[in-house]
């Protein structure tokens, strides 16, 4: 980058922008918004599809459509901050989501619902990315770095369970519309604050032409992954459209890095991806969010339908788990980031929410919350908590200004992907076991409550089969957050804006280009 560049990219190390901190609350609202929606639904969606006569075989678009919209313009959105610049792109993005959301709350019918839900999905994948390089431009201190990474990390960790309350009481107390209109309020807010506060370092787009081949091929390779997943789960992984989607998803994904590396702007610029830590970032973070999908989904249907809890002491069930990963990402984190190598951190932290995930291996119909689920949620917190800190901050650190929206939106791009293949995948396991052990145990169930007790023994079977695989995910993950990411700690008290102040001042090697 030029010395002019880089010089105008604001403040210089000493003179910080003074309203970083209001304006991390206005970036930590929008995060927890987008991460609240993607469980929040899920909550309502049996109340909203009797209300709106969705058919059982169409009710998964509920879901899809946003998982499909938001997965698959990742990457788009990301560049598109980098061009507007992430402020614009931040307010778009949540006057959009808030649109929608009216849209979904008004919904009168399956067919204006999905649009809503695509058109939210639209709009986060604009949002999402600008809001974590915006902390990444930001926030120029290693330790100041560190604890603003630590509160984004607990609330995109934390989120998720968070929904799941909120979500409860808003279809047992009001109406599943206001899981949709719960975050217009939260779009005006962060907005408003972001409009005010927000002052972006100057210099720091990409002012180059958009990629349009890159653009295509990208939203349509990760649009087949994500449906060729998501229907595998209802359809079976032998059906000849799933199979179809892998295959195009393949074909278009490696025709999308054949471009990439041939164009003069690309969308994706391959030094993002290609620099070791921040390729074991995505990859780590991409298979720890497979386990832990999958888990809030089992769990959820474990404490509802075999223990026989309400949606909202099933939401107040979780709160363990977001209390640990608080704890892990502001409190181990947070204090640990500028003192030891982030694999410190990421790889014992994936480590200690996979020892949690073990314990609920031992899952039974008679299971005890206080001696089983509870400390089990509690290492699941920390774990998740202590490695997505350091992998949030290191993901967007080191690189060029003009490149962090793509590299924020990769970050997003990883969970989203990960989401969709870790709720098809154990989803699938757990039904493969479930069918097994009906057949084995049922023909010696005589009366009709025998039947049921072997439906829910088979039920919880399934699920603790999925979650063993959960834990070897998450070995997996530590291993390559362990092997890949050789970043040291932060070595000076700035993380610098340029290449040059990255190889002086941070030890992650910045792949030239």
């Amino acid at each position: 980058m030029s010395e002019t560049a880089s010089k105008a990219l604001g403040a210089p190390a000493g003179e910080p922008d003074a309203g970083r901190w209001k304006a991390l609350v206005f970036i930590a609202l929008a995060q927890l918004m987008v991460v609240l929606d993607a469980t929040i639904v899920n909550i309502a969606l049996p109340s909203a599809q009797q209300d709106l006569g969705i058919s059982d075989g169409n009710r998964q678009w509920v879901v899809t459509a946003y998982a499909l919209a938001f997965g698959g313009l990742l990457l788009f959105g990301g560049r598109i901050a980098d061009l507007w610049g992430r402020k614009k792109a931040f307010v778009v993005g949540l006057g959009g989501f808030a649109a929608a959301s009216a849209l979904g709350g008004a919904a009168t019918n399956e067919a204006m619902m999905f649009g809503a839900r695509a058109l939210q999905g639209v709009f986060g994948a604009l949002l999402a990315p600008a809001a974590l390089s915006l902390l990444a431009v930001m926030f120029t201190d290693a330790k100041e770095r560190a604890k603003a990474f630590g509160i984004y990390g607990a609330i995109a960790g934390g989120g998720g369970a968070v929904g799941l309350i909120l979500g409860g009481f808003l279809t047992e107390y009001l109406d599943w519309r206001w899981t949709f209109f719960v975050n217009i309020p939260f779009a005006v807010v962060a907005a408003a604050g972001a409009y005010f506060v927000i002052r972006e370092p100057e210099g720091g787009r990409n002012r180059s032409p958009l990629d349009i081949p890159g653009v295509i091929l990208s939203t349509l390779g990760l649009v087949a992954l994500v449906y060729g997943f998501t229907r595998a789960e209802s359809e079976g992984w032998s059906d000849s459209v799933t199979v179809g989607m892998f295959v195009a998803s393949v074909v278009l994904l490696l025709s999308f890095v054949l471009v990439e590396s041939r164009v003069k702007a690309p969308l994706l610029p391959l030094r993002v991806i290609t620099e070791r830590n921040r390729g074991g970032i995505y990859l780590s973070l991409g298979l720890a969010i497979i386990a832990m999908f999958g888990l809030f989904l089992f769990l959820t249907y474990y404490l509802q339908i075999v223990k026989g809890y309400s949606p909202v002491k099933t939401g107040f069930a979780f709160l363990p788990m977001i209390a640990g990963m608080i704890t892990g990402s502001t409190q181990i984190g947070t204090r640990l980031m500028t003192r030891v190598a982030p694999r410190l951190l990421m790889g014992p932290g994936f480590l200690v929410a996979a020892l949690g995930m073990l314990l609920l291996t031992q899952l039974e119909i008679g299971s005890s919350y206080a001696a089983l689920l509870l400390p089990a949620m509690l290492l699941l917190g920390l774990g998740m908590g202590t490695a997505f800190m350091p992998a949030m901050s290191l993901a967007t650190q080191g690189v060029e200004p003009r490149d962090s929206g793509v590299a924020s939106a990769m970050v997003n791009t990883s969970q989203q992907v990960g989401g969709a293949i870790g709720t098809a995948l154990l989803n699938t396991i757990a039904a493969s076991a479930t069918t097994a052990y009906v057949a084995d145990h049922i023909a010696g169930a005589t009366s009709r409550s025998q039947q049921q007790l072997v439906q829910l023994e088979a039920m919880v079977q399934g699920y603790t089969s999925a979650i063993w695989f959960a834990v070897g995910i998450l070995v997996v993950a530590a291993a390559i957050a362990l092997t890949f990411v050789n970043a040291g700690r932060p070595g000076g008290t700035t993380v610098a804006s340029s290449e040059q102040g990255a190889a002086d001042e941070v030890p992650v090697p910045v792949v030239a280009h």
